[in-house]
């Protein structure tokens, strides 16, 4: 029980404001002292082993490559020219949000720049038009939060090491879920607005200022066409082998240097500004890896993971039983704790479980990430909540942006479900 124990009294630390790192890691050299001090001899190789990992040195390159796009102020390129589209239609800058937040996703995939530059641009627009402050918060978190499960995804590569499977396996298969939630999202605010004409009413932006509605599409076609060819050329390049995520987060690190000369807006101080935030960062994620490896060690060698297995092993349902109860135990985890500690540190307790009963490892980190994607909008900790309230006008009140972002997180678990039972329809397997 001694793991167990340790794991409640993280989670306790945690509540009371405990840095992540340090939490999991002083918990794990307090108990492990308490268990057998021996076992602290292999903490350098697990230490090691996590600097040699070439799968992780794709994620700084890709921090850089969507700090780098979200300076050279694609996001503000994009939703202007989405707006101008889409704003005849009835929740036309809602939708436009969620079109350019499944772009942003694709291409930075930094989920706390694509929410603060939404929040800044599009939400004055929408509150300038009428739009109901819960739809245009909601839309504003649940399109930032995309760049969790549409390639390339951070959490995607977290979980190819958690689960020792191609990142590019991970990558193909949350193609098709990630889009379906997209779509989800946006029929979500055509009915809304329907249904209720008054929240979203519909914009006409023409005339000399904007333009006639030829010049919007060129516009448009040229904010878009540039960033497209990014997505095409890095994810193309890990779909079709050519290249792995490690080499294609390098390609994407140049191209999105090469966007910013496009667009007018690199320089060194920008290189340098990026190159620092990448480094925080990445600091932050490996930080919280060292630490979560010395509490895995402790855990593993305390025996609270054969406890769990035999828990999990024993529920009725077997497959079924075990698939319900983890996913609800990490959704209810996310509502305190990052993707970052879920993924480090439960789901590799789970992931033995899951090959014990023959389902397929892809198929599941692709489920773990669409629920992680929730932990994002789930109050009391969801990270693009304080995000967009960090940058939202007065009137716009915390609990506007807790009640809008409930639809979307209903909409997610929806889609969950149906990758749950059906997910032969996203074509992926649920067995080995």
């Amino acid at each position: 029980m001694l793991g167990l124990i340790m794991f409640v009294v993280c989670l306790g630390l945690l509540l009371f404001g405990f840095p992540v790192a340090f939490t999991f890691g002083g918990a794990a050299v307090v108990f492990g002292l308490f268990a057998d001090p021996g076992m602290f001899a292999m903490m350098p190789h697990r230490i090691w082993a996590v600097m040699n990992n070439t799968i992780l040195m794709a994620i700084p390159l890709f921090i850089f490559m969507g700090i780098i796009l979200q300076k050279s102020k694609l996001a503000e390129r994009l939703l202007e020219s989405m707006g101008f589209l889409f704003g005849e239609v009835r929740g036309g800058i809602a939708i436009s949000t969620i079109l350019v937040g499944a772009l942003l996703a694709a291409s930075t995939g930094v989920v706390g720049a694509s929410v603060v530059a939404m929040g800044v641009i599009s939400l004055p627009v929408m509150l300038k038009y009428n739009y109901d402050k819960k739809l245009a918060t909601g839309s504003i978190c649940a399109a930032g939060t995309l760049g969790q499960i549409i390639p390339p995804s951070i959490v995607l590569i977290i979980l190819g090491d958690v689960f020792q499977v191609p990142v590019g396996d991970l990558f193909l298969a949350a193609f098709w879920p990630g889009l379906s939630l997209v779509l989800c999202y946006v029929i979500y605010i055509l009915i809304v607005a329907y249904f209720k004409k008054e929240i979203a009413p519909p914009i006409r932006l023409e005339g000399e200022e904007h333009g006639t509605k030829a010049q919007q599409v060129g516009r448009a076609l040229k904010a878009i066409i540039p960033p497209l060819i990014l997505i095409i050329v890095v994810l193309g390049s890990i779909l079709f082998g050519v290249a792995t995520p490690t080499e294609s987060s390098a390609v994407g690190g140049v191209g999105a240097i090469i966007l910013a000369a496009m667009y007018q807006q690199l320089s060194f101080k920008m290189v340098w500004d990026s190159s620092l935030e990448t480094v925080k960062i990445t600091s932050m994620v490996f930080a919280i890896l060292v630490g979560a490896t010395a509490f895995s060690m402790v855990f593993t060698y305390t025996g609270g993971d054969y406890l769990v297995e035999d828990f999990m092993m024993a529920l009725p349902g077997e497959k079924w039983g075990f698939l319900i109860l983890s996913m609800l135990a990490i959704m209810a985890l996310g509502f305190f704790i990052d993707f970052v500690e879920i993924s480090y540190i439960i789901v590799p307790i789970l992931a033995p479980i899951a090959y014990n009963l023959g389902i397929n490892p892809v198929w599941y980190a692709i489920l773990v990430a669409m629920n992680l994607q929730t932990s994002f909008l789930t109050p009391p900790f969801g990270f693009s909540l304080f995000y967009l309230k960090g940058v939202s006008p007065p009137e716009v009140r915390t609990v506007d942006i807790y009640r809008g972002v409930v639809p979307f997180i209903a909409i997610q678990v929806f889609v969950l479900m149906i990758l749950i039972v059906w997910p032969e329809f996203f074509g992926i397997s649920s067995s080995f």
